[in-house]
């Protein structure tokens, strides 16, 4: 799990927070209500300033039912389902929430999850992702999600909402690690840059098989909106067209040989330039190495303004330091 600071929209309809020393959880909406959940069964080590007696018992567990109907605590088949949070000065574990996934797909699929750490006044504190992968379909999981540490002079209590979801089929899911893919090749998103309205983002290929991997060209896309549908509304280009002039995008493709464990990487770039229409937003891209290659379905969040245009870089061999 990785936990990174995100820009984040401030107006929440609703969030869960966690109480400074973990005695409390509370739902708090925008219309000023509230429900509070009974005290947590960690032990709080008789801290005085958590409220808990110096014998060092642990805290009974209370329960109480979690309000619904705000998006930001469920959205996508995934709801945060319980909280626990300490100050720092309780010495304790890190602020974290419980959450559930299901599966209402009829296949399995890979959840990937951004959540965000408010403050009471609803300033995006931090981040965390979570990946769950391969829920099966009809399965529910439940998982924690949790931060190490918050900015320094956090104030409590903190909240947490569901920033967003995105989900694909498991086995077109992304595999940075773990036993190589059937294919013999992992794809994924690469490092990406922005400025002055323009996108420039990686793909990464690695060959983890154990023999030779070839490609010549570029790699072939279908891009896919938040149901995961296909748009053809947008012109891909091979370079960067009247996109932009960056080095080595328009370079003509050459044939790539991978031995095992060499790599090779391609970009997309695009600008979010919004003139007269409606914004083009498509989260998801999938992915083909090459004709016949197994899809890869990964998140670069092309946010594609009125322009209509994604530009792609062909297939290049990655230099050894």
């Amino acid at each position: 799990m990785r936990t990174t600071p995100r820009s984040l929209p401030a107006v929440l309809a609703g969030v869960l927070v966690l109480s400074a020393c973990g005695s409390e959880s509370v739902a708090a909406w925008s219309d000023g209500s509230q429900q509070t959940q009974g005290p947590d069964s960690a032990d709080r080590r008789g801290d005085p300033s958590c409220g808990v007696p110096s014998t060092g018992t642990p805290a009974t567990s209370g329960t109480s039912a979690l309000p619904g109907g705000s998006e930001d605590l469920e959205k996508d088949g995934v709801k945060i389902t319980g909280l626990g949070g300490r100050s720092r000065n309780c010495d304790l574990s890190p602020f974290s929430a419980e959450f559930r996934v299901t599966n209402h797909e009829t296949e399995p699929f890979t959840y990937t999850i951004t959540f965000a750490f408010v403050s009471r006044s609803g300033e995006v504190l931090a981040g965390a992702e979570k990946t769950v992968p391969a829920v099966k379909p009809g399965q529910t999981v439940e998982r924690t999600v949790a931060l190490d540490e918050l900015p320094p002079q956090t104030s409590s209590p903190v909240g947490v909402r569901i920033a967003k979801v995105r989900s694909v089929p498991a086995d077109e899911a992304p595999a940075a690690a773990g036993p190589c893919p059937p294919s013999g090749i992992r794809v994924t998103l690469g490092n990406g840059d922005a400025a002055m309205g323009l996108r420039v983002v990686g793909l990464h290929l690695e060959n983890c098989s154990t023999r030779a991997y070839h490609l010549n060209g570029y790699p072939q896309l279908q891009l896919l909106d938040e149901d995961r549908k296909p748009v053809t509304s947008v012109e891909v280009l091979h370079g960067g067209g009247d996109i932009s002039t960056v080095t080595g995008f328009d370079d003509p493709p050459r044939p790539v040989t991978l031995k095992p464990g060499q790599s090779a990487s391609a970009g997309l770039m695009w600008r979010n330039t919004v003139t007269v229409g409606t914004p083009v937003n498509l989260p998801y891209v999938r992915v083909n190495a090459k004709t016949g290659a197994r899809p890869v379905t990964v998140t670069p969040e092309l946010d594609l303004g009125t322009t209509g245009k994604l530009g792609v870089s062909p297939w290049k061999k990655d230099e050894v330091p």
